[in-house]
């Protein structure tokens, strides 16, 4: 079965993990990863510091993926974790507990929070007989329990940060749509980041979907989307088109 897509029809759905399909990095997963050396975080002060850290985080991985800097692999990732984790705290930390949180934030455990649209979402893909798969940066063992974790099959995972090359890579993207039996064209992506989520899949060859929770791209309005209870309505009006090779500026 396949969904249509503006003009056209995708046969399959390639989802980002991390604050798409699973909540990741929440107030509540920062302050688990600080325990038990660290103190009482406030809601409103991590909030904002995932929020610039994201941002900054999305511009790295799109400057790997243009050549203005080494492709993001999983140092990155850690640096962005340990430049957040900074950000929360507001002064400098040892370096032995910067290194503990983050290899926490990396290896979850425990509760984690869910998202109240997603399994209504993926009901419907299965009853419209559309297939769906996962992609990620962070590492396979991760992912895969995080997908356990909320009742998901984890061989849905078609890519993750053990993989080389990792998302966002086109060939990538590329890859997971090819697990995902489906040519590029006909395999829509839903991340929740402008640049390396949304505009590096175009540049691959798959149309995409912005999942923006927290209205942080307010001023984009093609191929955004606040909830996966609307994804059947983007898909429909159209998002970013496949092979969109877009220029920097005007959305962040």
């Amino acid at each position: 079965m396949s969904l249509p897509y503006g003009p056209g029809a995708v046969d399959a759905i390639l989802f980002d993990l991390d604050d798409v399909l699973v909540p990741f990095e929440t107030p509540g997963a920062w302050q688990w990863a600080w325990r038990p050396q660290g103190p009482l975080l406030g809601e409103r002060r991590v909030r904002a510091a995932v929020r610039r850290g994201l941002k900054e985080w999305d511009r790295r991985r799109w400057h790997g993926l243009t050549g203005r800097e080494p492709p993001a692999d999983g140092a990155a990732l850690r640096a962005h974790l340990r430049t957040t984790l900074l950000a929360i705290a507001g002064h400098p930390l040892p370096e032995d507990e910067v290194e503990a949180v983050v290899r926490r934030m990396l290896r979850p455990a425990g509760e984690v929070e869910r998202f109240p649209d997603v399994a209504p979402a993926l009901e419907r893909l299965r009853l419209a007989g559309v297939r769906w798969g996962v992609a990620t940066p962070l590492p396979a063992e991760s992912a895969r329990w995080l997908l356990r974790r909320i009742g998901l099959d984890a061989e849905r995972l078609v890519r993750s940060g053990d993989d080389a090359p990792g998302v966002p890579d086109r060939e990538a993207f590329r890859a997971a749509a090819a697990r995902l039996d489906a040519p590029p064209e006909r395999v829509a992506f839903v991340g929740d980041l402008f640049w390396s989520d949304e505009r590096a899949a175009a540049r691959a060859g798959l149309p995409s979907l912005l999942l923006d929770r927290h209205d942080a791209w307010p001023k984009l309005i093609a191929g955004r989307i606040r909830s996966l209870d609307e994804l059947e309505t983007g898909l429909a009006s159209g998002g970013t088109p496949a092979g969109a090779e877009p220029a920097e500026g005007g959305a962040g």
